[in-house]
C-alpha cells in the first residue's frame, strides 16, 4: 500500500497544538474539558483534510467523524490516533498526519494524550481500499522507533519519507 502517493506536504501539520485553542472557563468540568479539548481537535483535524480539495462539506465532515467518536475513541494507545470515518462528505480518500508537541486529550484506550493523529475519510463504498489502508498503518505504527522518527521529523517531506521507507 503505496500510503505516501496520498500524503502530500500540505495535508501534514507538525503543529496541531497552534490549530487547537484550549482556553476554557475554569467552571468546565474535567469531563467537559475532555469533551470540549476532542472536539477542538477533530475541528482542526477536518481543517487540515479540508486542504486537500477533497472534501465536499467540512461542517458535515465534522458532525460525521466527531459522532464516529463518540460512539468509540480512535485514540489507539501509544501516542497514536486514526480518526477515520467513511462519509459521503469527501470524493475520494483522503488522509493526513497531524502532530501535537505537548500531546492533546484524545480519550486514547490507554488514558495517555496523543501526539501523532492520521486522520482520514473514505465515501462509503470503497471499504476493501479504506481497510488495506488502515491495515497499512496499523503495521508501520507497530514500531516505536517508527513513532520516534514521526515525532522527532522536523518538516512535511520527512514525515512522509518515513512512511515511505514501509511501502
Amino acid at each position: 500500500m503505496q500510503l505516501s502517493r496520498y500524503l502530500t506536504p500540505e495535508l501534514v501539520e507538525l503543529n496541531l497544538d497552534s490549530l487547537v485553542n484550549l482556553d476554557f472557563s475554569e467552571e468546565m468540568s474535567a469531563q467537559r474539558v475532555v469533551r470540549e479539548t476532542k472536539g477542538r481537535v477533530v475541528g482542526a483535524l477536518v481543517d487540515l483534510l479540508d486542504r486537500s480539495g477533497k472534501v465536499r462539506n467540512s461542517r458535515r465532515l465534522f458532525r460525521d467523524l466527531y459522532n464516529r467518536e463518540k460512539k468509540a475513541t480512535t485514540g489507539i494507545g501509544g501516542g497514536v490516533a486514526l480518526p477515520h470515518i467513511r462519509t459521503v462528505q469527501v470524493k475520494e480518500f483522503v488522509i493526513a498526519f497531524a502532530r501535537s508537541e505537548k500531546g492533546l486529550e484524545f480519550e486514547a484506550l490507554d488514558g495517555k494524550p496523543v501526539d501523532i493523529f492520521f486522520p482520514m475519510a473514505a465515501p462509503p463504498y470503497d471499504d476493501t481500499f479504506y481497510l488495506r489502508v488502515y491495515k497499512s498503518l496499523a503495521d508501520m505504527l507497530r514500531f516505536e522507533n517508527t513513532i520516534q522518527e514521526l515525532r522527532n521529523a522536523g518538516d512535511p517531506h520527512e514525515i512522509i519519507r518515513i512512511i515511505r521507507s514501509f511501502e
